[in-house]
Formats: C-alpha cells, structure tokens, sequence
C-alpha cells in the first residue's frame, strides 16, 4: 500500500516501487545479463565503429531462432513427450534412457552441429525424467549431453564451428582432420559412458500416462521446418529464408510458439559475439596469446577457450601460429570447461535454469566438476601422446 508524505503544506502520495521483477528477470537471465556487461566493458576498450557488424555470426543467429521456433511448436503438440515415452518403453531403465539421450546427442552433434543437437534433444531429455520422476538426475543428465555435443562433434569438419573455420583456413585434408580427432572422440565416448554408469543406477522406470497420438498434419509441417532449419545449417538453402518462412509458417499454424522463443538466450550470443570480438582486437590481449602459443599451442588454446570461448580462439590464435594439428585439439578439448568455453554451454545452462531458476549454484558447481575432468583427462592424454 502506498504511504503518504506531508510536505510544506502539499500531500505526496509516495508510490511504491519494487524491484522484485527486475532481480527474478536477472537471476533467471544472468549469463545474459554477464555477457551484456563484459560487451560493455570491452567496448570501452574497442570503441563501437563499423567492424562491430563482422562480430554477428548472422547464419547461427539465424538459425538458433529457426531451431528453437520449431522445437517450442514441436513441444506444443507434445511431440517431445511422445518420442520420450517411446524411449522408455524400448528401454526400461534411468541408466539406458538417459545413455540413449546422451549417445542420440553426441551423434547429432557430429552431423547437425552441437548447438543444434542441443537445441533438439535438451527438450527431450527434460521430458524423459520428467514423465518418469527422476527429476533429480536433470543436471546431470544435461551435463553428460552438453559434453556429448561439444565433444562429439570435434570428429567432423561441420561437427563445431570452429572446426569449419580452421578446415577451411588451413586447407586440412578430411582423412587427416579426421585423424587428429579420432582419439580424443573414442576417450571422450569412454568418459561419457562410465559417468552415466557410474552415476546413475539401473532403475526400471516407466511412463505416468499413455502418450496420445499426434496430430498428423501439425507433425509433418513442424517436422519439415525441422529439416529446413538443418539444411541452412548446411548451408543447403541461404540463412534468411528462414526468417521468411519459419515465422510466416507458424504464424498460421501456432503463433505461441514464436512468443515461446528464448529471446534472452539469442541476446546472450549477441552480447557474447560483441565480447570475443572485442577482445580479439585488444592489441595486449593478441600480443600475450602470441606469446604462448610459442610455448605450447594445445595446452594455451584449450586455456584460452576456457576465458574467450572456443569460436573466438580459433579465430585469433590462427593468425599466430601453423600448428593446426594442435590447435584443432586445443580448441575441440577446451569447449569443454568454463560456461563460455563454448556458446552450446550457454544453451544448456538456459534450459536447465529455465525449469530450475533456483538451483544455477548446483548447476554450476557440477557443470564444472564433470566439465573440467574431462579437459585435464584429454588435455594430458594428447600432451602426452
């Protein structure tokens, strides 16, 4: 209730303000919130002129809106729901289906890149515990598929995007690339499959509700700007047509979908792109990476990875060194990590926070645990090697 002020004669009506919105807006958007505040601090250092615009990769943006518009509509017909119940039934146990979300994600990862794969399968592993009440195992479960999608897709040129990048930029044979990857993917899968048989125990698990059957029309529709999504991560069709025809579609069909869209998770890449690319042109920042790469390549790019993301680091350390062969490893290695070392993290952590706003500390602390094991792991087995 508002409270009244007498002064000098005039009556003031003192109104009430809370900030109680503000701060549950900040902490359920607080990696957005972060990287919105380390764009504006490099900015002071990188002034904003016109190289700003080379910052946005335009064609991921893009897509992660095309992605993510028709997984909310997917959701809408409970189609996510379905496919978990289906993967229940098949196999029966925690330890199996949640191994089964982990290997479709690391699959996925080395075919549709790993934030897509993420974008399509977190939703699925959400409703596979939730349905069968192991809630409890959502972090973890999430963990292992975020690792699966950083680290499985380091087997494929179009497995991350920095793998495209240095792909291209030091003309790698395919059958080499593939090489150099082939060992740490094996360990990774190692790794991966002895967490989830460690941590999870053999329960029988089983759906509360038989799934009813989807709406065949909507199903089909939604199913094929799926697959129009994946053919622009392909680069099969140009990017912007998915901005013309994913939202004209939906618009028609389900316009709740396109209001469901994760808009702060798009803001958190754009404010991150306006970081890495910042700091990529800080002159003490290039001069200090070109010192280390001169003393190991893999160990300082996986480090470097862990502060400025893995995307960013291929980019800047590739003018400073011809060492591919460690620096695929390095960057592949360190999008394991940090939240930041890779932008597919940021994906992970959204979505888990968004069903549990009040559990980012536990979140974080077994994110890293698990996350920096596997990097210590890899990185000394290839010093090593």
């Amino acid at each position: 209730m508002a409270t009244h002020v007498i002064k000098r004669g005039f009556h003031f009506k003192k109104p009430n303000v809370s900030f109680a919105p503000v701060i549950k807006f900040i902490k359920i958007n607080a990696v957005m919130v972060i990287a919105l505040v380390a764009a504006l601090i490099t900015s002071i250092f990188v002034p904003v002129d016109a190289k700003y615009l080379s910052y946005f990769d335009f064609k991921t943006l893009t897509c992660l809106f095309c992605v993510l518009a028709v997984v909310c509509a997917l959701k809408n017909i409970r189609f996510f729901y379905t496919l978990a119940s289906s993967i229940v039934k098949r196999f029966k146990t925690t330890r199996s289906s949640i191994l089964v979300l982990v290997y479709i994600t690391f699959i996925g990862s080395m075919l549709i890149a790993n934030d897509m794969a993420l974008l399509t399968f977190l939703p699925l592993g959400y409703f596979v515990l939730k349905e069968t009440g192991k809630e409890k195992l959502m972090a973890f479960t999430f963990i292992m598929q975020n690792i699966a999608a950083n680290l499985g897709g380091m087997l494929t040129p179009f497995g991350n995007p920095q793998n495209l990048y240095l792909y291209s930029k030091f003309k790698i044979p395919t059958l080499e690339f593939m090489g150099i990857m082939a060992l740490p993917f094996v360990i990774s899968i190692l790794l991966i499959t002895l967490c989830c048989i460690i941590f999870v125990k053999k329960e029988e698990v089983s759906i509360k509700e038989e799934a009813k059957p989807l709406p065949k029309g909507r199903t089909a529709v939604y199913l094929l700007l799926f697959a129009f999504s994946i053919a622009i991560v392909f680069r099969g069709i140009p990017y912007y047509f998915g901005l013309i025809i994913i939202p004209a579609v939906l618009l028609f069909m389900d316009k709740s979908a396109l209001k469901k869209v994760d808009y702060p998770l798009l803001l958190t890449f754009v404010f991150f792109f306006i970081f890495s690319g910042n700091m990529a042109r800080i002159e003490a920042v290039r001069e200090f990476f070109s010192f280390l790469l001169s003393k190991n390549t893999l160990i300082f790019s996986t480090l470097s990875c862990q502060c400025i993301s893995n995307v960013p680091t291929a980019i800047l350390l590739s003018g400073f060194t011809e060492n591919y062969h460690d620096l695929l490893l390095g960057v592949n290695i360190g999008g394991a990590g940090t939240l930041i070392a890779s932008l597919a993290s940021l994906i992970t952590f959204r979505e888990y926070t968004k069903h549990n706003p009040k559990k980012q500390g536990y979140y974080i602390k077994l994110f890293s645990a698990f996350n920096f094991s596997f990097v210590i792991i890899l990185t000394l087995v290839m010093s090593v090697i």
